[in-house]
């Protein structure tokens, strides 16, 4: 089963959250896996949406605590911020909502695994492709990974 992490910042404007909402919403319609941090902003705003399209949605947290209410697994990690590897190793490819520093470092992260990154009002740097819509990026991810032309991801 294909799993795309959305990555962005905690703390986003009314554009990045609704990109975040229609990107989990495809991700959710594939009936790919979508991995997150599992907190606020972009990564909530990703989660209600694949979740409301029936997908299922795996938190990977900093921390102790629930996460976002949508999430469907959640893996407290105490890691801190040394969670972001573990969400980017998760992903089949990338989507990138937004996002300061920290998302610039799951981007890199995602670049030097050779894992695709797509990018929605984000960082413009070598490596990662812009994306004019939420569903673009979904399907470009999906194409970009082993599992393009399999109906939910699946083998």
């Amino acid at each position: 089963m294909m799993q795309v992490a959305v990555i962005g910042a905690g703390e986003a404007n009314g554009k990045e959250l609704l990109d975040a909402a229609e990107t989990g919403r495809c991700i959710g319609r594939a009936g790919a896996v979508l991995v997150c941090g599992g907190r606020g902003g972009v990564m909530e705003a990703a989660s209600r949406g694949a979740r409301e399209a029936g997908g299922m949605v795996v938190g990977i947290l900093p921390g102790e605590g629930p996460g976002n209410p949508y999430l469907t697994v959640v893996i407290p990690t105490g890691l801190g911020i040394a969670r972001n590897t573990l969400v980017v190793a998760a992903g089949d490819a990338v989507i990138a909502v937004g996002g300061g520093y920290g998302t610039l470092s799951e981007i890199a992260m995602a670049l030097k695994r050779g894992i695709p990154v797509f990018g929605l009002g984000t960082w413009d740097i070598d490596g990662v492709i812009p994306c004019p819509s939420p569903a673009e990026a979904v399907s470009r991810a999906r194409a970009a990974t082993r599992y393009a032309g399999s109906p939910g991801g699946k083998d």
